[in-house]
């Protein structure tokens, strides 16, 4: 799989941008703040529908312009197929497929994979919950997109029931008694407990196929350092094993919000679901987060990129490698090692400021970006 043609509009710095790739590397140097990123990470958009810097669209849309439009061409074998995304603040995003009529931007999920390795991905290792628990959702979706829905169903369901336990909450405050509507939290605890356990099914079964993956691209990084682990920390009890059933994992969750109603109530918000669980990354018997140095938090978030790139390809899937400012992050050895592992991708796109920090391995086309100007090197 790889990227013919990327067209943007009004993304980013980027008022215009016609840019042919073809397979193998290809490097957009320039000095930081000259629009090299904003390439890869409308790239990234089409295959992910979100962004590795920000969490919402605004950011995305040219300062005075009303919309952006990104365009790719993704060719894969012998088929290639045409993927345009109008992203609109405030307002529904648009998608088309092919020139056809308007599809769901969800639709157009699978057309394109990335894997991108960034300097944010030291969050991994070393931030909060949600950061990890967005990895497994978009690399779960990355490999079944249909789960993009069961992720919307989940958001929607569980916006509803922290609305309803929210004015339990402010009722209570003020001298009354939670509302009669809270009759209805039964349904809403059915509904949260069958969507959440498909979601853990597919997140545990995904942690089973990453383990060994992850283990064995970190021992290429940084070897003799390992081993590596990968622990499911769930909030409602148990929820670690990938032998576990949909209907347990449903028991599980619907038997630990029904604990934990009292406490919810008080607190207007819903304490236990995939929503509140955690990937524990270990370093031998200890956790990653707050015992790695920051090279070993280095080569854990590569090891977790380079897992996920390795699964999907495994599945015949193969990604495009997105490696944005990644080597000036690293240390010549780590430079070199991450390098070797990436060069035989089918397409490899590499930003950098200076064009000495990418090993001469990764030797391809090179393009010069500066004041929202690309052009070949």
């Amino acid at each position: 799989m790889h990227v013919t043609h990327l067209s943007l509009a009004d993304f980013r710095s980027y008022v215009r941008a016609e840019v042919s790739l073809g397979p193998g590397v290809t490097t957009f140097v320039g000095p930081n703040g000259q629009g090299k990123t904003n390439l890869v990470e409308a790239v990234g958009y089409l295959a992910t529908l979100g962004s590795h810097r920000v969490s919402s669209d605004a950011p995305l849309v040219r300062m005075g312009a009303p919309r952006a439009v990104v365009r790719a061409a993704v060719r894969q074998g012998e088929r290639q197929q045409l993927v345009e995304l109008e992203l609109n603040p405030g307002k529904a995003n648009r998608a088309r497929i092919n020139r056809s009529s308007q599809v769901k931007p969800r639709d157009v999920l699978g057309i394109l994979r990335t894997v991108l390795f960034a300097p944010e991905d030291l969050a991994l290792v070393k931030g909060d919950p949600g950061e990890r628990r967005r990895f497994l959702d978009e690399l779960m979706t990355a490999r079944s997109p249909r789960l993009a829905g069961v992720r919307s169903d989940y958001d929607r369901v569980l916006k509803q029931r922290n609305s309803l336990l929210k004015s339990a909450a402010m009722a209570r405050r003020h001298g009354g008694k939670p509302g009669g509507d809270l009759s209805t939290l039964d349904v809403w605890d059915e509904h949260l407990s069958r969507v959440g356990a498909e979601l853990l099914a597919h997140r545990l079964q995904l942690i089973s196929a990453l383990r060994p993956l992850a283990d064995k691209a970190y021992e290429c990084l940084a070897p003799g350092g390992g081993p590596v682990g990968l622990e499911y920390k769930g909030s409602s009890g148990g929820g670690g094993e990938a032998a576990a059933s949909r209907e347990e994992l449903y028991e599980q969750l619907k038997s630990a919000l029904q604990e934990g109603r009292r406490s919810e109530i008080e607190r207007g918000v819903t304490l236990a679901g995939p929503h509140r669980d955690d990937l524990v990354l270990k370093l031998g018997e200890l956790p990653a987060k707050g015992y790695a140095s920051h090279g070993e938090s280095w080569s854990f978030a590569l090891a977790l990129r380079l897992a996920s790139y390795d699964l999907l390809k495994s599945e015949g899937n193969e990604p495009v490698l997105v490696l944005d400012d990644v080597f000036a992050e690293l240390d010549v050895k780590r430079r070199a090692r991450l390098a070797e592992l990436v060069a035989p991708g089918e397409q490899v796109l590499v930003t950098a400021a200076v064009g000495e920090d990418v090993p001469a391995v990764l030797e391809g086309a090179r393009f010069s970006v500066s004041e929202g100007e690309v052009s070949p090197l």
